[in-house]
């Protein structure tokens, strides 16, 4: 539907401005419905662009009416993203600030923890050590392990959860 606007109509008018907002308030809605896939926030953008162009009614031309809703419309839109962007920066950087700020207590409880775990990783029998160590912290698949050592995957798989269960008894931070 187009309506022929006089050219020397003042968007101003109440008339005029209802009419443009009939006219074009459907397309701006989907046009920002399509970029933001938020109806709500769609439907607030286009509520904002037709309070900035009452605000501005004496400056836009009735023939460019339509470009300059698009335009606030975009233009809002991109500003919002570009917002968006910045928070999720923002928080990122909190986040690794946040686990750069760690307690000396915490420093040294994972500290013993480590030198724990070290001992009982030494203690475990040497096939348990040997499997245990290759998928553990060579990160080698049983596979791998099965062939390297000439044994079964089977073989690998109760030697890797025989260590488990042994670290996992011998470990009283979990209990």
């Amino acid at each position: 539907m187009k309506i022929m606007f006089d050219k020397q109509k003042n968007i101003c008018d109440k008339k005029i401005y209802e009419s443009i907002f009939a006219l074009y308030a459907k397309d701006l809605r989907n046009f920002l419905l399509y970029k933001f896939k938020d109806l709500e926030t769609a439907e607030d953008i286009v509520q904002d662009c037709f309070v900035k162009l009452w605000e501005n009614c004496k400056e836009v031309r009735i023939d460019k009416v339509k470009s300059y809703l698009f335009t606030i419309g975009n233009n809002m839109f991109l500003n919002i993203k570009k917002h968006e962007q910045v928070v999720r920066k923002h928080q990122q950087k909190n986040i690794t600030q946040d686990r750069n700020i760690i307690s000396p207590e915490f420093i040294m409880i994972e500290d013993e923890y480590a030198q724990k775990l070290q001992k009982l990783i030494e203690a475990l029998p040497d096939k348990q050590k040997i499997v245990f160590v290759m998928s553990r912290i060579e990160k080698k698949k049983y596979k791998e392990i099965a062939q390297e050592l000439d044994i079964s995957i089977k073989t690998v798989e109760k030697r890797m959860s025989l260590a488990l269960l042994y670290l996992r008894n011998n470990l009283d931070y979990f209990k």
